[in-house]
């Protein structure tokens, strides 16, 4: 009787789809802080080549939350 209350196979769907996405935006965020890190410290090195690579990994990884976030709010207003 609980099976068909409960669907178990979207709640564990959905249960998993929002572990990755919170694992990936994490992960994704956490590049764009190492990045903007590694900016400042090489730049205050002197190494402006090795500063601009961290400073585009920093702008990849913000690119990749901001999409992230603007693909889950489409998703919510479109159901």
């Amino acid at each position: 009787m609980i099976a068909t209350i409960v669907h178990t196979d979207e709640l564990l769907q959905t249960v998993l789809a929002s572990v990755v996405a919170g694992i990936g935006v994490t992960f994704a965020f956490s590049v764009a802080i190492w990045g903007a890190g590694q900016f400042t410290e090489l730049s205050r090195g002197e190494r402006p080549v090795a500063a601009t690579g961290a400073a585009l990994v920093g702008v990849l990884g913000l690119g990749c939350v901001v999409a992230a976030v603007v693909i889950g709010i489409v998703v919510m207003t479109h159901n």
